[in-house]
């Protein structure tokens, strides 16, 4: 990794790993999975009174046998050790023999959402988030889920690629309070402000019933200089896709950036039907090759940034629960336009005059994609 300008101090290419100091909070930037992984069971091993997680994927798998284990240990030691799952994201991963044997362990297991005879629209509404906390001290929160699919030893030179945050500092007892609302029932739970220039960010709020979507608008359309976007679902709504619009019309850099190779082709489809409003209106287009790309982060001028569970699709801004890091810290923003940068390398940038001579089967796909996009 190019070592960025400002306090990152960056890690070689094969941990991806860099740290920036955000007032105070102090935030290390993990892209490689097998990186975030050791630092997370580190972490957990090392706990002394809670270790709290929740994924929307926890797999039964390499990777996921070796918190299984660690988290069983934690509980055997004495520690308050809580596991909260998506019972869709997991699913198939995630069999009831591995849930039981945590709950015999110790551990406070829950699945969210499961399937409801009598409330089965429930299922629909699904927990997408990925946090974890340890003690008072540490949260980690970003786009990785507990899975091989994100391992370099385990899965090879296609793992996913994705972001995360290992936090420390002030936010994390917002980090702490976002886990423990969510499991009383609080689904509409916000941060009360700001530590450090870090806000941490519900899509669901009391003041504002879509509360990431509002931010989101409100920062597109205070953005003067550059709009860098990464998310690998990629359906926005018409308003999303009118603020996008508006900042490149008013000279904005506004760069998307989303997968060549997604694991959803429905999704692909779809997001690919609004590449034609978007290139008019001087948006940049461009689809990540090498792998599966899975980070959402957001890039605006040179200070504000983002990374969490959320993609810019319908799902994350309207119906299930997320969890965003919003950060104004400009050596985290250069970090992360660091990274961006080296992504686009290993890119092809969608060209309009191209575009508008692709076929009318990719079309055909694209309509049916869209069609379908409240349920991807």
């Amino acid at each position: 990794m190019t070592v960025p300008q400002g306090s990152i101090r960056a890690g070689s290419n094969s941990s991806g790993v860099c740290n920036a100091e955000c007032e105070d909070n102090t935030i290390r930037l993990f892209i490689e999975g097998d990186a975030l992984f050791d630092a997370m069971l580190s972490d957990f091993s090392s706990a002394r009174r809670r270790v709290w997680l929740e994924s929307y994927i926890f797999a039964d798998d390499a990777i996921g046998r070796d918190f299984m284990k660690t988290l069983s240990d934690c509980s055997q030691r004495g520690l308050d050790v809580r596991v909260r799952v998506d019972a869709l994201g997991s699913h198939f991963g995630l069999p009831g023999g591995s849930s039981r044997r945590l709950k015999e362990a110790g551990v406070r297991f829950i699945w969210c959402h499961p399937w409801q005879w009598r409330k089965p629209w429930l299922f629909h509404r699904r927990n997408h988030r990925k946090l974890a906390i340890v003690d008072d001290n540490v949260a980690y929160l970003g786009g990785f889920n507990i899975t091989e699919l994100n391992s370099r030893q385990v899965f090879g030179d296609t793992r996913w690629r994705d972001t995360h945050f290992r936090i420390v500092g002030p936010v994390v007892d917002d980090a702490r309070r976002a886990f423990e609302s969510f499991g009383k029932g609080d689904l509409k739970w916000q941060c009360g402000g700001k530590h450090g220039g870090i806000e941490l960010l519900t899509n669901h709020g009391h003041t504002c019933r879509y509360r990431l979507r509002c931010h989101l608008k409100d920062r597109f359309k205070a953005a003067r200089n550059r709009l860098w976007l990464t998310t690998p679902y990629f359906l926005p709504d018409a308003g999303t896709q009118r603020d996008l619009c508006r900042a490149a019309s008013d000279g904005v850099d506004v760069r998307v950036l989303v997968p060549g190779k997604n694991d959803v082709p429905f999704v692909q489809w779809a997001s690919r039907e609004t590449y034609s409003r978007l290139l008019a209106s001087g948006i940049r287009i461009f689809e990540y090759q090498p792998r599966v790309l899975h980070a959402k982060t957001l890039i605006v001028d040179d200070d504000w940034s983002t990374v969490g569970s959320a993609n810019l699709d319908y799902r994350s801004l309207f119906i299930n629960y997320e969890l965003t890091l919003a950060v104004d810290c400009q050596s985290l923003n250069t970090a992360l336009a660091t990274i961006f940068e080296i992504d686009l390398n290993e890119s092809i940038e969608v060209q309009r005059e191209p575009w508008s001579r692709r076929p009318l089967s990719a079309r055909m796909a694209e309509f049916i994609g869209w069609s379908a996009r409240h349920w991807l």
